[in-house]
C-alpha cells in the first residue's frame, strides 16, 4: 500500500467512524462556516457537489438565506476522469450517475464553463492545513480545477480526516482553503516580495 492509499483510506475510515448524528450536525456547522465566509457571500456561481455516503453533506448550504440568488452547479462524470459542470434547471432535473450519486440531467440542465465559476466546493477523503487534498483516486477535480481560474478553491471535510501532510504529485491542485466544523484553514500563498 503506498503512502496516498494509507492516507485515503485512513481518511475514509475517519469519517465512516463519526456517529451518524456526528456527521449530519458537522455538516451542517461546516454548511454556516461557509455561508458566512467573504469568498461565498461574494461568489455568484458557485460548483458544489452532492455527497456520498459519509461525506460531508452540502445540502443545508442551499438553503441558507446567503444562498439566495447564487448559481449552484454540480458535476457530471463523463468518464476517464473527465467531468463538466451543470446547473439543473429545476428540481426533476436529477438523474443517478456513473457512481450512484445523483447528478444533473445532461438533456435538460445548462452546461457551465470553468471560467464562469467563482467558488468550487471539494469533497475529500484526507487534507491538511496548508491546503493538500486527497480525493477519493480518480483525478476528476485534480484535470477540471486548472481551467477554474476565476474561482477560490475550497474543501469540505470533518475535523477528524486532517492529516499532518497529504503526499502531493505534480498534478494535485491545493486548495485555497479548507473548511470544517471547527476551522477554516487558509494556504499560504508564497510571499512574492520575500528573496
Amino acid at each position: 500500500m503506498t503512502e496516498k492509499q494509507r492516507i485515503r483510506t485512513q481518511g475514509k475510515k475517519a469519517r465512516r467512524a463519526m456517529r451518524p448524528e456526528e456527521r449530519s450536525e458537522a455538516s451542517v456547522r461546516i454548511a454556516r462556516r461557509i455561508g458566512d465566509s467573504v469568498e461565498f457571500r461574494c461568489a455568484e456561481t458557485i460548483l458544489i457537489y452532492n455527497a456520498v455516503p459519509d461525506e460531508v453533506d452540502l445540502g443545508f448550504l442551499t438553503g441558507l438565506p446567503e444562498a439566495e440568488g447564487k448559481k449552484f452547479c454540480y458535476p457530471h462524470v463523463l468518464g476517464e476522469g473527465k467531468m463538466e459542470i451543470l446547473q439543473p434547471s429545476g428540481p426533476g432535473d436529477w438523474k443517478e450517475g456513473q457512481y450512484g450519486i445523483m447528478e444533473p440531467d445532461e438533456k435538460t440542465s445548462l452546461k457551465v464553463n470553468a471560467e464562469e465559476l467563482d467558488l468550487v466546493l471539494c469533497p475529500c477523503t484526507a487534507f491538511d492545513e496548508q491546503g493538500g487534498r486527497m480525493g477519493m483516486g480518480g483525478g476528476y477535480y485534480d484535470r477540471y480545477l486548472p481551467n477554474c481560474v476565476n474561482a477560490v478553491i475550497a474543501a469540505a471535510a470533518f475535523e477528524a480526516q486532517k492529516v499532518s501532510a497529504v503526499p502531493s504529485e505534480e498534478t494535485d491542485v491545493p486548495m485555497d482553503m479548507v473548511f470544517t466544523e471547527s476551522a477554516v484553514y487558509r494556504r499560504r500563498k508564497p510571499d512574492a516580495d520575500r528573496i
